[in-house]
């Protein structure tokens, strides 16, 4: 488990407001770095670098594919704006929709009916329940929400939201995953936005809090952190901010004009394109207004992913190409760029696969010395890592969130299965059902999703075993010092991966020896600050 930290979750975090000096530094970071990677090209495509013709050609797809997103990273980088709040204007009619499924705990709904009831700017809760246990309605009549039983509606979250819609009327809708519990200032912070009529939804960013609970519960956090910073800013910069599942409040014309909420496993993706596509406006506001559950074990983390995965290369293969013609350019790009990000599954088995072909059947896609690559390759990976850190001014909480999130890229790097099967089950048109993520860890032996894991790590250890066989009972002493560089460096490109696999088994076994707990439970509602420590006049 995590140590827990010793800084207050519980207070309102915002970015920082984004100053010129610091623009026009990032943009001599982002310079350096476009011509670190024009260099590096540059080298790369040089005829002697060319081994067997084919895998040179997938090797370089792959590689320039990564290339080409950390480029666009920079570029939304560029874009990056703070919007100033704007106080919200009174009368507004507001409706706040969270809701329920079989199987989630009622404690759950309890603190976050608690902590809607306590929001100050004048609105309606609804509790949007399948449950059929009339529980759940007692618990929303305790705390002042309107009930509302939609039982067999399909379309799991988005079909009842759409539903609720039909049968009420507020012109502003909320909606709030029922693990997240809500401050008081919440619906504050964002109304003031809609006071431009073209803003059709106002995002602001998701914390956690219960992170500390395990190393893939902090992975899972660590993974958020610059997205609901830095990235989400840029694209608001461009008009091009998503909604997210959660803590995202839609103006009802809006949702109206796109058809309502969209459904599929990316329903927020799928609901933000096609309001972008009618000509709306979205507005991004780096504001820690409410606190929600990460995954606390692998196996929840990948079904998580997988969710993503499949959905978001629906809204790839399916929504964009209905809806180009209505997308701007800066949004044709960005939904794009997100709806290839599961593509890492793919190309990572190609990285994996490439040391493997060559120890084994002596295939070797690019004929390049290791210590040239290195040469032209660290400045990319140094003015890379000096661009993520300098971006990091602007994450929602500095001093909880910033550092170099290892957690976070090592389950990255354990889920690049869960991506290849996403993609997949995309290519075939295979449908997975929609699965709310498990609110509580769920113990379990072994994950099946740890299998890939370790037959890497069985295929790696019997290789160097040959390699070590090899060069001491096969090679002669000139074989040996012939290919020792690129054995080497074939090795180390094989070890990194390694390394990854074993790390990510320590998320596997960990899960199985986890603690079941309610981490709402210990959430003291009154212990909610709405004040902004940025402004001590407040």
């Amino acid at each position: 488990m995590i140590n827990k930290s010793s800084k207050d979750l519980w207070n309102y975090r915002r970015a920082a407001r984004v100053k010129k000096s610091q623009k026009f530094l990032l943009g001599g970071l982002i310079i350096a770095g476009l011509i670190s990677i024009i260099r590096f090209g540059d080298w790369w495509f040089r005829e002697e670098h060319i081994g067997n013709f084919g895998l040179f050609i997938i090797l370089s797809m792959v590689l320039w594919y990564g290339m080409l997103r950390l480029i666009l990273i920079w570029i939304n980088y560029l874009g990056l704006r703070r919007p100033e709040k704007i106080p919200a204007p009174e009368g507004l009619s507001v409706a706040i929709f969270t809701t329920s499924s079989p199987g989630e705990p009622l404690s759950m709904f309890e603190k976050t009916l608690e902590a809607c009831a306590k929001i100050s700017y004048p609105h309606t809760t609804y509790l949007l329940d399948d449950t059929q246990d009339p529980a759940f309605r007692k618990v929303a009549e305790k705390h002042g929400a309107v009930w509302l039983e939609l039982v067999g509606i399909p379309g799991a979250k988005a079909g009842k939201i759409n539903a609720a819609l039909a049968k009420t009327e507020e012109e502003f809708i909320l909606v709030l995953d029922p693990d997240h519990i809500p401050f008081s200032n919440f619906l504050d912070e964002v109304l003031g936005f809609f006071s431009d009529p073209k803003v059709g939804y106002v995002q602001v960013s998701q914390g956690y809090y219960n992170q500390y609970r395990s190393f893939t519960a902090a992975a899972a956090a660590e993974q958020t952190y610059t997205f609901y910073g830095p990235t989400q800013m840029g694209m608001s910069g461009y008009n091009c901010a998503v909604a997210i599942g959660a803590n995202c409040t839609f103006r009802r014309k809006a949702l109206e004009s796109a058809g309502g909420h969209g459904t599929g496993l990316a329903e927020d993706l799928v609901t933000a394109i096609r309001i972008h596509a009618q000509g709306w406006k979205s507005v991004y506001h780096p504001a820690i207004v409410a606190r929600g559950l990460v995954p606390e074990d692998f196996g929840s983390f990948c079904k998580q992913q997988l969710k993503w995965a499949r959905g978001v290369h629906e809204v790839l293969f399916d929504e964009v190409p209905k809806l180009w013609t209505k997308l701007s350019f800066w949004q044709k790009l960005s939904y794009l760029t997100i709806g290839t990000y599961y593509l890492e599954g793919f190309t990572t088995l190609i990285y994996l696969t490439i040391p493997f072909l060559f120890f084994w059947t002596g295939l070797l896609p690019a004929q390049m010395y290791f210590m040239e690559f290195l040469k032209f390759g660290f400045p990319i990976a140094l003015i890379s890592l000096a661009i993520y850190l300098q971006v990091q001014q602007w994450l929602c909480h500095p001093s909880h969130e910033r550092g170099l999130h290892w957690r976070g890229m090592v389950m990255k790097f354990a889920c690049w299965p869960v991506f290849l099967l996403g993609f997949i089950l995309s290519i075939l048109d295979k449908k997975i059902p929609y699965i709310p993520t498990a609110k509580q860890a769920v113990i379990t032996k072994i994950s099946p999703f740890a299998k890939p894991l370790l037959i890497q790590i069985f295929l790696f250890l019997i290789t160097l075993g040959w390699i070590i066989y090899q060069r001491i009972y096969i090679l002669s002493e000139v074989q040996i010092l012939s290919s020792t560089e690129i054995t080497y460096g074939m090795l180390f490109f094989a070890f990194i991966p390694f390394l990854m696999a074993i790390l990510s088994l320590y998320a596997v076994w960990e899960s199985g020896r986890l603690t079941i707990t309610s981490p709402w439970e210990d959430v003291k509602i009154e212990s909610i600050s709405a004040k902004d420590p940025s402004n001590p006049t407040q």
